[in-house]
């Protein structure tokens, strides 16, 4: 071989190590997101879902892609956008903050790993075969925000002690939120000796008629229910309770930043965050059957002081120095 060749076949191997090198890097895994809001709302959750990630050494765009997909407050949307991810062939879902998401995606899927974060038990929702040993391809975290729900009548039975009528509103396009919320509000209410109306809502243009209902039915204050959609229109809903005087009591602190009276809860950017770290480890290799459910413990009450004087309202000594965060 003379000694032109040797160069040029020198050369070529050269060039072709990088490629065979470059072929066998191992493919970026890809997380699906499956929202049922808007990527707006859930910008601050979103944050808290990649620190989760972080946690477990995953960064999107360094060593996992993410595909987002929302339904933007409409749960009729979400089979689709589930059965999307799943022809995408995602490594993982993530579907956090939405019960009807998490059952969407039961539905489009038996074998991709799940990670959800919802209010509603999953075991009664068939998700999990308990929350120690979950069996199959789901797992998660369960806020406290049914559970919970009748400690917001209480709360503003605080405020009125002296009321006898209250009303709650629930989205019955929602059943697995909508029915438990109803009942344990409702034998809360009886517990109490109070008259509980429920109304519904499933879209933007029911609200205003639940509202002057409320108001002809002279409930002194409004529960709203734990769902995707309410999540998606808080400032509409809080602007609502001003407009129409009056004082409700939702889950998020947004509720109340965005001028509602009340909100309690479970922290969110915590539950996220815990979700963002399942994924991780669930990308590392750690199977979702193995994963015990976590449950939510924090619970967090803010107040909007300058709502209360808007309705003229006194807030009690009591519920202030309880409040995690009071709003001036």
């Amino acid at each position: 071989m003379n000694r032109r060749a040797f160069i040029t076949l020198l050369g070529g191997a050269a060039a072709a190590w990088p490629l065979g090198a470059s072929a066998q890097q191992p493919v970026m895994p890809v997380v699906g997101f499956l929202g049922g809001d808007s990527p707006d709302l859930w910008a601050n959750y979103v944050r808290a879902f990649h620190q989760g990630l972080r946690e477990t050494g995953y960064v999107e765009g360094r060593n996992v892609a993410i595909e987002y997909r929302w339904a933007e407050g409409r749960n009729d949307r979400l089979p689709a956008l589930a059965a999307e991810l799943v022809r995408r062939q995602v490594t993982v879902i993530a579907a956090p903050g939405s019960t009807p998401a998490a059952l969407a995606t039961k539905s489009a899927t038996t074998t991709i790993p799940i990670v959800f974060a919802i209010a509603a038990d999953p075991v009664g929702l068939g998700l999990v075969a308990s929350l120690a040993r979950p069996g199959g391809n789901f797992t998660g975290v369960v806020t406290l925000n049914v559970e919970i729900a009748p400690k917001r009548l209480e709360l503003l039975h605080e405020l009125f002690p002296a009321a006898t009528s209250f009303a709650l509103l629930i989205n019955p396009t929602s059943p697995a939120l909508a029915e438990p919320v109803s009942k344990q509000v409702q034998t809360a209410a009886r517990a109490l000796g109070i008259k509980l109306h429920i109304l519904h809502a499933s879209s933007e243009p029911e609200f205003d008629a639940v509202f002057a209902t409320a108001t002809q039915l002279q409930a002194a204050g409004l529960v709203i229910g734990p769902d995707t959609f309410f999540n998606s229109r808080i400032e509409q809903l809080a602007a609502l309770t001003l407009r129409h005087a009056l004082p409700a009591v939702y889950q998020w602190r947004e509720f109340t930043a965005a001028g509602g009276l009340l909100s309690y809860g479970s922290s969110i950017t915590d539950v996220y965050r815990q979700a963002g770290v399942y994924t991780g480890r669930i990308l590392k290799g750690e199977k979702p059957a193995d994963l015990p459910v976590q449950q939510a413990t924090k619970v967090e009450l803010f107040i909007n002081l300058k709502t209360a004087k808007a309705l003229g309202l006194t807030m009690p000594t009591a519920l202030l120095v309880r409040a995690d965060e009071v709003i001036e």
